[in-house]
């Protein structure tokens, strides 16, 4: 025989609020976080762009 699904228990205004800023900082969290990796590959692009002292690198350094 199938189970039924139980009935979740009342919304009440202490929960809905609680549950309303816990969106609130985890939004704010997702958009700090954002941010920092915008700055970051800004900056990072910027030392990318930079000219190497020196001869230019034509090969990769091996990774081993």
């Amino acid at each position: 025989m199938p189970k039924t699904h139980k009935s979740s228990p009342p919304k009440t205004p202490q929960i809905k609020a609680n549950r309303a800023r816990r969106r609130r900082l985890l939004l704010a969290l997702r958009i700090t976080v954002q941010k920092e990796k915008a700055e970051r590959s800004e900056r990072h692009a910027g030392i990318r762009q930079a000219p190497r002292a020196g001869k230019p690198r034509t090969r990769r350094a091996s990774r081993r």
